[in-house]
């Protein structure tokens, strides 16, 4: 019988504070909250940012009268990581059950997450207490080199680079290894063999890509964060298979994410960056990524042709007459032979015309968000979001 893939899921993706701005929209801003699910079954929370809140949502939603039991792994207590702890719905349910870890902060001392979590509701800053938070918590000090076990899941964590203090996991579960190691300024010896030794080998290696490489060595330095081309290396020298982009800049338009995309591409072809709603599933067949729907706008029916170029998933350049079976002002649902990478880059070409004798030609830039089996054989459907066309030159991976 086939195993059952772990899954693991982004409900926030945007460092330091969240964001609302149009043009973060495509990538996100929420902060950092991920869910993992194990073969068996066991559920895993990522850091508690706002993306928590919509996770609790969610979770509620599927409850079905049952109680929800997960482990939270807290990276480290600074605002974006914990924000949405006094949002999260099920928290307030007295038949769920959670199972806290993170470590001892030298300004706290004993029981820091213990402190940090009923802090959210203390007065004046939160209007009710915590009292309210029925459902049963257990706390977990832990430290760097720790390692234990979750119903087969192996969790190691190991101290990151980060002021006042940052926890990396590793999850090794039957399904592939995931290593989460967001808030890590290179530099450090100590913490930089730390990461590799983490990330070694692994299947998926999250990791802080917040600023430039310029910014890192420059007006950020020592603020705790770290590159895509920090990531790239460390991604080489441990031998992982998989690198997401994480811990977005607030001030990072969807666009300038998509610049340090594409840039680690041309280093380290295996790279995503991490948008919400974005789900990565781990089997013995290897490692998927998917993208949530994104058809937000009114789309009009209709079937014509378009030029579209781009990158299939294994680099080679393609080339091809498609079907636009709808559009709107923000993207296209496309019937394409070929299958373009996700987070790739394509020139769609359409010609358009409202009289026989008024045709013109509509050159659009798109970014791949979306997969599913064509309505015809041999054939993908292929989402795309339209992105701002700087210029106006043939697409880049």
């Amino acid at each position: 019988m086939t195993q059952q893939p772990a899954k693991l899921v982004f409900w926030g993706v945007r460092g330091s504070t969240p964001t609302l701005e149009r043009d973060t929209w495509r990538y996100g801003g929420n902060t950092p909250c991920l869910e993992l699910t194990a073969p068996d079954g066991t559920s895993f929370i990522l850091d508690c940012g706002t993306g928590l809140r919509t996770l609790g949502n969610q979770l509620t939603a599927q409850q079905n009268g049952s109680g929800i039991e997960s482990h939270i792994l807290v990276t480290h207590y600074h605002w974006d990581h914990i924000q949405g702890i006094p949002f999260f719905h099920p928290f307030f349910e007295s038949q769920n059950r959670f199972h806290f870890y993170s470590f001892q902060s030298k300004y706290l001392g004993p029981h820091s997450l213990q402190q940090v979590f009923e802090a959210q509701l203390s007065s004046p800053y939160f209007p009710i207490d915590v009292t309210m938070m029925t459902a049963s918590r257990e706390f977990h000090e832990i430290s760097g080199g720790q390692t234990w076990d979750v119903n087969g899941t192996k969790i190691t964590a190991s101290h990151l680079n980060h002021p006042q203090g940052c926890l990396g996991y590793r999850l090794d579960t039957t399904g592939g290894s995931i290593v989460y190691a967001t808030d890590n300024e290179p530099g450090a010896a100590e913490c930089d063999q730390n990461l590799l030794q983490l990330a070694h080998d692994a299947d998926v290696l999250i990791y802080d890509a917040q600023y430039s490489p310029e910014q890192l060595a420059s007006e950020r330095k020592g603020w705790g964060h770290s590159s895509w081309l920090e990531g790239v290396k460390i991604a080489r020298a441990a031998k992982v298979r998989n690198l997401i982009l994480f811990h977005h800049d607030p001030d990072s338009t969807d666009k300038h994410v998509d610049g340090f995309l594409s840039a680690a591409r041309q280093e380290f072809p295996a790279t995503w960056a991490a948008s919400e709603g974005m789900s990565i599933s781990l089997s013995e067949r290897g490692v998927d990524v998917a993208m949530r729907e994104s058809r937000l706008a009114l789309r009009r029916r209709l079937r014509f042709v378009a030029i579209v170029t781009g990158h299939t998933e294994d680099g080679k350049a393609f080339e091809e007459k498609a079907t636009v079976r709808d559009i709107s002002l923000q993207g296209a649902y496309l019937a394409l032979k070929a299958r373009p990478r996700l987070q790739s880059e394509l020139r769609v070409v359409i010609e358009a015309s409202d009289e026989p004798s008024r045709a013109s030609i509509l050159s659009l830039r798109a970014t791949v968000v979306h997969f599913e089996p064509g309505r015809e054989k041999d054939q993908h459907g292929v989402g795309v979001v339209f992105i701002e066309d700087p210029d106006p030159g043939r697409p880049r991976d």
